[in-house]
């Protein structure tokens, strides 16, 4: 698995306090969507870095030319400028994490 995806990465389920708090300790900021079943969101860049942390459900996650199933607690790495697309794909839809901003020597 390349860089990008860091399965397991946060033991769930997932703390948002902590996350939040590192993200922003990193210069990042701390957002949260809660998207139903079958939703997507599709070839999206960014001009900043992008974290990507699965709470609850699962989520098919294509980073460039890579693609990974992500559950709660993955983390996904999207290097500014990167084309990405998120869908859900549990029945009880999705909650998860995210946080834009600048890595300096790259993601945590």
């Amino acid at each position: 698995m390349s860089s990008v995806f860091k399965k397991a990465a946060h033991p769930a389920p997932v703390n948002f306090s902590a996350i939040e708090a590192a993200w922003k300790r990193g210069g990042f900021s701390f957002g949260i969507f809660r998207d139903p079943p079958g939703q997507e969101w599709n070839n999206f860049t960014h001009r900043s870095d992008e974290y990507v942390l699965v709470a609850e459900g699962q989520l098919r996650i294509d980073v460039g030319n890579e693609t990974a199933i992500c559950e709660p607690g993955d983390l996904v790495c999207i290097p500014r400028q990167m084309p990405h697309s998120l869908k859900t794909l549990s029945a009880n839809g999705s909650v998860w994490l995210y946080g834009y901003g600048f890595w300096e020597d790259g993601p945590e």
